[in-house]
């Protein structure tokens, strides 16, 4: 779990990724690593989730794979099995994080309250997604919750973009951002992987500039 999050932390961004086509996974996932991000976060949000994890798993093994929009036990099972290194979730549903726990797999719920954040602390996590992070409050929040909880690290996701990215990794209570504005649904449709490589490698650049 730690090289996980090591991973993560050294690069502070972590793409949030919707795919439609499994076919474009292995394209993209080396566009990916071509533009200096080793990390793609697969959402479960179609229905080629699954397909395209393996995928990447058995072709691009440098790239870390992770589990994104999970909302049931069984889609940590088929996270699990597809070899993902790492689940998200969008909210702190205590079923499916102590699933993961149980399972052994680096988890990193959803929360954007006092509440939530002290339910992960009550499991032993101290990495945590803030999500949604504009509409939750974004960086005010952020430093607000960072005050009771100094050991706490957020990884905000949603609404995060190269307008205020440094922002976001300006706060030292910030480990990395999620989104998606490298990884856009309609360049992956496209097939536009020197595109994605390109922007990929901006906000690679941009986040290291934040350090």
């Amino acid at each position: 779990m730690q090289a996980v999050f090591e991973t993560i932390a050294g690069k502070r961004i972590v793409p949030v990724i919707k795919i439609e086509d499994p076919d474009r996974a292995v394209p993209l996932a080396r566009a990916l690593l071509s533009g200096g991000l080793p990390i793609a976060e697969i959402t479960f949000r179609t229905a080629a989730a699954a397909q395209a994890m393996r995928a990447i798993v058995a072709s691009v093994p440098g790239v870390l794979v992770g589990a994104g929009t999970v909302l049931t036990t069984g889609q940590v099972d088929i996270a699990i099995d597809s070899g993902a290194s790492f689940v998200v979730t969008p909210g702190f549903n205590p079923r499916v994080v102590d699933y993961c726990l149980s399972r052994g797999i680096a988890v990193i719920p959803g929360v954007n309250s006092p509440s939530q954040v002290e339910m992960g602390l009550e499991r032993g996590l101290e990495i945590l997604k803030f999500f949604p992070a504009e509409a939750s409050g974004g960086v005010k929040m952020l430093k607000a919750l960072n005050g009771p909880y100094p050991g706490v690290r957020f990884i905000p996701t949603g609404g995060i973009g190269p307008d205020n990215l440094s922002d976001y990794l300006g706060l030292s209570c910030v480990l990395a951002c999620g989104g998606s504005w490298m990884v856009k649904d309609e360049f992956i449709a496209a097939g536009k992987f020197q595109d994605i490589e390109e922007m990929t490698r901006r906000a690679v650049q941009a986040a290291a500039a934040c350090k």
